[in-house]
């Protein structure tokens, strides 16, 4: 491909959530000081919210490789579950031996049991759980009764709920409030601003391996900017397409009318502005 044409080492602008890559961007590291500081606290929940795109999964990943060695984690990628697929898969994550058959009341005494082991070893329990949005009410409900786990001093497990915007919906039914009302920090993740969005591009392409002077001119930041809105995936397919554009001109340097051509390029594969967003509004984060 463009790799060997820019001296880069591997693809800056995979849309792969890559911790490699991780530009800490303001809001993102606020995001990630809410969190620490409601786990910190001893909080049984905290939410971080964004759309599509804004580097949720990432985030989630900093976050699990953040945590001190007093801590044992679990993560859930797809937690579209039963409430007992939920228990089990939370056992799974926590290395629990898997017996087939138990109930939900027997999964939760199975979970209690670790749990306890854990918390007299000195060990926290951090649960974090990807595309949120996606439980049920029956499953949220179920995360709510082992949250109410807790010796004298703490909770057993605390959970990091990310999720789309979606959520926030979901958690305003009236069948949620109980949980709603145990999550006392809440964090929005948002498109980059402006100058964090030009740092963004030359960042990765430092980390992939350029060592030139800026790739994208300001005129084509702007553009790849305006055009993505900040998000950082959209920005990636942008940048991406920008590249292989360079590339096929024999250039070094991705100016306003590449740009263009790029942000063009992808509109016409969905026939408009509004379609190409409403498809990466709705694709999987």
């Amino acid at each position: 491909m463009y790799l060997e044409h820019f001296g880069l080492g591997e693809l800056p602008f995979a849309i792969t959530p890559d911790t490699d890559f991780v530009y800490r961007a303001q809001s993102h590291q606020a995001a990630m000081n809410v969190v620490l500081l409601a786990l910190d606290s001893g909080e049984g929940f905290v939410k971080v919210t964004g759309e599509v795109g804004t580097g949720k999964t990432l985030l989630s990943r900093r976050l699990l490789a953040s945590l001190p060695d007093d801590v044992v984690s679990a993560y859930l990628l797809n937690p579209r579950l039963t409430p007992c697929g939920l228990l089990r898969a939370i056992g799974e994550e926590l290395g629990l031996a898997r017996r087939r058959g138990l109930d939900e009341h027997a999964l939760y005494l199975q979970l209690e049991a670790e749990l306890m082991q854990l918390a007299a070893a000195g060990k926290r329990v951090v649960l974090c759980i990807d595309e949120a949005q996606a439980m049920s009410v029956e499953s949220l409900e179920a995360l709510r009764l082992l949250s109410n786990l807790e010796t004298g001093k703490r909770k057993l497990i605390q959970t990091v709920l990310f999720g789309q915007p979606e959520l926030d919906e979901h958690l305003a039914h009236p069948s949620n409030r109980s949980l709603v009302s145990r999550i006392a920090f809440s964090a929005r993740l948002h498109g980059l601003h402006f100058d964090d969005f030009s740092q963004y591009l030359r960042h990765r392409l430092v980390v992939a391996g350029w060592r030139g002077p800026d790739v994208f001119s300001l005129g084509a930041r702007w553009l790849l900017w305006h055009a993505s809105r900040g998000i950082p995936r959209l920005a990636n397919i942008l940048a991406h397409k920008s590249l292989m554009l360079a590339f096929g001109h024999g250039r070094h340097r991705v100016g306003l009318a590449l740009a263009w051509a790029a942000v063009h390029d992808e509109i016409s594969v969905a026939s408009s502005w509004g379609g190409w967003l409403r498809r990466w509004q709705g694709a999987k984060a």
